[in-house]
């Protein structure tokens, strides 16, 4: 349930929240020397909700292993934003 106005349930109700944005507190995934993701839900000031998604991925030191890991990486996140968005849709009635 969405609030008007105000802090969400979600919010971290601190310096994070500035132009008239909230944002949650930061979900961290860590896989040490590998691989990081940052994961923080905001509200805009229209009142649109958004996953502000940062990762970082440890690449391997020669070039074309690191372009075929940075390849997969992208084909990876678009199956990942492309899920998001159809999940997002509303379902038709029958």
């Amino acid at each position: 349930m969405r609030r008007p106005a105000g802090h969400t349930d979600w919010c971290g109700r601190d310096h994070r929240c500035n132009l008239n944005e909230h944002r949650s507190d930061e979900i961290v995934v860590n896989i040490p020397g590998h691989a990081r993701a940052v994961l923080i839900r905001v509200r805009t000031a229209a009142g649109r909700d958004h996953a502000e998604i940062r990762v970082r991925v440890a690449l391997a030191p020669t070039e074309p292993a690191a372009r075929r890991q940075l390849v997969g990486l992208l084909g990876d996140l678009r199956q990942a934003v492309s899920r998001a968005a159809i999940a997002g849709q509303p379902r038709a009635r029958w």
